[in-house]
């Protein structure tokens, strides 16, 4: 996206923000409350009217595109809340997120129980009834079954427990490993900078900071207005 301006009706919450994943890459959005983080992901996703600029995919014009139709371009969504069908069971769940798929997706499917463990052993129950951490499996899950060319998270671990938010960190690498580029939304900053490729920090909807993840995560400046005062050395590994 590039100096994207847009907003909710007549307020205009991005002024101007410009942002790209690469191929590869696991880009990361950090910044304070009412920065415009999850807001430059529904741009991507279509989920609000821009103004101005513009959005691509592969080279390709997507602003403003009905967010099912850049669905089928490619780009999957993960929203923070109300991301699966409680009432539907996991595997249920996960077929929904085959909905634009023509072909057998039961490989897919294999991969990811393979890819969620937890998910296999209760696929056969109701997702609303599993804990934050495995409703969150089930969501990203969901996304991944039309095999994306771009993975939207939009704060993936809000309100989970530590032991949950590292397994959600440690599954973002994995997807990426394998080959998707992921846009991540995070409030917890150290941890997601840690495993990012890049990141950016937005500031009352514009661009403030941009680097590769190791980088901000030492930035001196950004360790004490974003980090919990001061920079921060990633952990090993």
């Amino acid at each position: 996206m590039h100096d994207v301006v847009g907003g909710y009706g007549d307020t205009q919450i991005l002024h101007g923000v410009s942002l790209r994943v690469e191929r590869g890459e696991v880009v990361v959005i950090i910044g304070p409350n009412g920065a415009g983080k999850s807001t430059a992901m529904k741009s991507v996703f279509g989920l609000l009217n821009l103004s101005s600029g513009a959005v691509t995919l592969d080279g390709e014009p997507i602003t403003n595109t009905p967010p099912e139709a850049v669905v089928r371009k490619g780009v999957c969504y993960v929203p923070q809340t109300e991301n699966i069908f409680p009432s539907l069971t996991v595997q249920e769940n996960l077929e929904m997120g085959a909905f634009v798929r023509t072909d057998d997706f039961r490989p897919r499917l294999h991969q990811i129980y393979a890819l969620f463990p937890p998910l296999a052993e209760k696929r056969k129950q109701a997702a609303g009834t599993l804990s934050g951490g495995q409703r969150q499996m089930v969501a990203m899950g969901k996304a991944l079954m039309l095999e994306p060319k771009i993975l939207l998270l939009d704060e993936p671990t809000a309100g989970l427990s530590p032991r949950y938010r590292g397994e959600i960190f440690s599954i973002v690498q994995t997807i990426n490993a394998a080959g998707t580029p992921i846009l991540l939304v995070e409030q917890n900053a150290k941890q997601a900078l840690s495993i990012a490729t890049r990141g950016y920090v937005l500031v009352d909807g514009k661009n403030k900071f941009e680097g590769p993840g190791d980088t901000l995560l030492n930035d001196p400046e950004v360790g004490e207005m974003f980090l919990g005062g001061g920079a921060s050395r990633a952990p090993p590994g």
